[in-house]
């Protein structure tokens, strides 16, 4: 296992940064892996620790990211939510050719602890929790009983608790569920740690030189889901490899405390924000499904082509019997595709092959400056697939293509 270290940054653009270089010191601790005792030991006097780990208490105004963006333009919904900065098409583009920022706090945290929390969810989840070790990450997914999906979680592997990164509005339902099926004797506890923490994402070709420009390059170049502890002018962060849709840029998990300093540093050094709309846009052109569109209970795990978080050899789990019924019968009837269609279509409308009906769509985007509309879709196996034409409504000509996300997942052989 690597060692971890503590970046010590600083901002030279902010009025309480106290230097002008960055430096990497042996990290004397491991920032959100340790009881609330402990964080209170660590942090200042003008932080108060709750019950949970992060539930520092409330930053003061002028840290209030919030706010900030709001006077920096930012259209911000009444439940927080960053709609846009007006500039979706620049951040589009960044997302090509530079890098863009994206706060992503009101997607759902999280913290799986306890003795038995590896098990816990290994038996509850499709991927493999037991072959992971401190410092890993990566993908699973919660299925029903009968391997329906619920949603995609990003998963890192912290030394005393298992962090988990899923969709805002699936973060009750699996909380809901993890705490059901807690039995009497199971050493696990289940806390949502959304309120108490921040989280971006950095998406872009350019995203490693800013790792770099902050004195994180030791996370450059690590596997998807790897990730390691900083803190920033005091305080903690996780930073870990990929970004939710893509194995490449990153994540970065920290205080609400550390939010602004985090986000005008990163800025700083190039990268454009951009908000949830332009994001869902690149959620689509990208390919990832999405809780309630394409991971719902009409659809099993396998349909949604959601191959590399499943394990087919780990024993038994919720959803096992179905998915091995799928592989071992060859049972998977319909495929979750990308469609390049000549006009706007709505999300629900028909796919047909021959007059045929053999799919339907699920999500849609016009792209980039409304030049590149693609859906999401379902679509029967033996009906079409890549290369193949489609007609979704009565007259909308499409084409079935690969899109990233789906593309690099790799069925067995």
């Amino acid at each position: 296992m690597a060692s971890l270290y503590s970046a010590n940054l600083s901002f030279p653009s902010l009025p309480f940064s106290s230097s002008s270089s960055s430096v990497l010191t042996p990290l004397a601790y491991r920032p959100y892996d340790v009881s609330p005792a402990k964080i209170k030991r660590r942090l200042s006097s003008s932080f108060s620790s709750a019950a949970l780990p992060f539930d520092l208490s409330p930053p003061p105004i002028d840290h209030d990211l919030l706010d900030t963006m709001t006077i920096a333009g930012a259209k911000v919904s009444e439940d927080g939510v960053i709609g846009t900065f007006d500039n979706d098409e620049e951040a589009l583009d960044a997302v090509e050719n530079g890098a863009a920022v994206v706060d992503l706090s009101h997607y759902g945290r999280i913290r799986v602890s306890g003795e038995d929390r590896v098990q816990f969810l290994h038996n509850q989840s499709t991927a493999n929790f037991e072959i992971l070790h401190e410092g890993q990450g990566g993908d699973t997914v919660f299925v029903t009983p009968t391997a329906r999906t619920i949603d995609i979680a990003h998963a890192w592997i912290m030394k005393t608790a298992i962090t988990l990164v899923v969709s805002p509005v699936t973060r009750e339902r699996i909380t809901h569920m993890l705490k059901k099926y807690i039995f009497f004797a199971d050493k696990v506890e289940i806390q949502d740690i959304t309120e108490q923490t921040s989280l971006f994402v950095l998406v872009g070709p350019t995203s490693n030189k800013i790792m770099e420009a902050l004195s994180l390059a030791d996370i450059v170049g690590q596997p998807y889901g790897s990730h390691k502890h900083y803190n920033v002018n005091g305080m903690p962060i996780t930073v870990g490899v990929g970004n939710i849709i893509s194995e490449e840029g990153y994540s970065l998990l920290m205080s609400p405390a550390a939010a602004e300093s985090v986000w005008k540093a990163i800025l700083g050094h190039g990268a454009v924000p951009m908000g949830s709309n332009a994001w869902e846009t690149l959620r689509i052109l990208q390919g990832r499904p999405a809780p309630g569109k394409e991971l719902t209970d009409e659809f099993n795990v396998l349909e949604a082509n959601l191959w590399d978080a499943v394990s087919l050899n780990k024993g038994c789990y919720k959803g096992q019997e179905t998915i091995s019924r799928l592989v071992t019968y060859d049972g998977i009837k319909q495929r979750l595709w990308g469609i390049r269609v000549s006009s706007p279509v709505e999300p629900g409308s028909t796919i047909s092959v021959n007059g045929k009906k053999v799919g339907k769509v699920t999500s849609f985007t016009t792209g980039k400056r409304a030049s590149q509309p693609l859906g999401l879709g379902y679509i029967k196996r033996k009906a079409a697939s890549e290369g193949d034409s489609v007609i979704i409504g009565d007259d909308v000509e499409g084409t079935v293509v690969e899109v990233p996300f789906l593309a690099r997942q790799i069925p067995p052989s």
